[in-house]
């Protein structure tokens, strides 16, 4: 009896013991579930959270980017010397050395500019100009020659009684001097190019002469010059632009001797070389 009694207390106990831990098990299975379920959910916020975060960083990056472009386009608009031409991009050691520049020129003229190229073009032109105020046009020689601006293309127009004979080609010894004074402007002046332009008057040319005719002449002295400026001293020949307009542009009457003095001329016309210009720029 004693033995049937302690076997059914161990059964019981046995049976006791394995409740308890089959109540145990569901309760941790089901505080495993409800974590699970939460971090499942806590990672599905935390992926909306950074999906959103990461569109406010490139809201926050574009914004930053328009505010820089348009600093930069008001830094432009301030300087007058600092906006875009064709594809040209300029470094910041370029935009100084332009503020530099543009800070001698005439405000007035300055205030005219609409792009980068007009902005380069003042600087050449300002610094030619100045050249040849100074040192060109000498005493006697005024009534010879007259120097103008326009569009910011520097423009010299030279009587041909200072550069020639009447119906002769061939460069007057007396006007050396002055060519020499020209060729030193454009040799201190790497970004241009320079047009030789020969005009004559209406008359025709005499039957037997060495030219045919206007037009011949025309182009003869304007290679007259770029010859001598070339051999005698020592310009850059692939800067030199040889033409000739004959009777065709006429800045006076031909029907009177001082209205066709007039018209026999030769203009020099000084076109800046923007790209050789931001070159320097660069290379300085």
């Amino acid at each position: 009896m004693k033995k049937i009694v302690n076997l059914t207390l161990l059964v019981s106990m046995a049976t006791l013991s394995s409740c308890v831990s089959k109540k145990k098990y569901v309760a941790l299975e089901d505080q495993y579930n409800e974590t699970r379920s939460a971090l499942t959910k806590t990672q599905l916020e935390k992926e909306e959270i950074e999906a959103k975060y990461a569109q406010i960083e490139e809201r926050v990056a574009n914004y930053n980017a328009k505010i820089k472009s348009l600093s930069e386009a008001n830094t432009d608009l301030e300087n007058n010397s600092l906006r875009n031409y064709g594809n040209v991009v300029l470094s910041k050691k370029d935009k100084e050395q332009m503020k530099e520049a543009l800070a001698k020129v005439d405000p007035q003229e300055l205030a005219q500019a609409r792009t980068l190229e007009d902005s380069l073009n003042l600087i050449i032109s300002h610094n030619l100009k100045k050249n040849l105020d100074e040192t060109l046009v000498a005493e006697g020689e005024e009534d010879d020659i007259a120097i103008d601006v326009d569009e910011t293309v520097v423009m010299i127009t030279i009587s041909d009684k200072l550069l020639f004979t009447s119906g002769s080609s061939k460069v007057n010894p007396k006007a050396d001097r002055l060519l020499q004074r020209l060729a030193d402007v454009i040799n201190s002046e790497p970004a241009m190019e320079v047009l030789i332009e020969g005009h004559t008057d209406s008359k025709t040319v005499k039957p037997g002469s060495y030219v045919k005719d206007n037009w011949d002449l025309s182009v003869q002295r304007s290679t007259a010059v770029i010859r001598k400026l070339q051999n005698d001293f020592n310009v850059e020949p692939s800067k030199l632009i040889a033409a000739g307009r004959s009777s065709y542009e006429p800045i006076a009457g031909n029907d009177t001797a001082d209205g066709r003095s007039k018209n026999r001329r030769t203009r020099i016309v000084i076109l800046p070389n923007l790209d050789k210009f931001l070159a320097l720029l660069s290379a300085n």
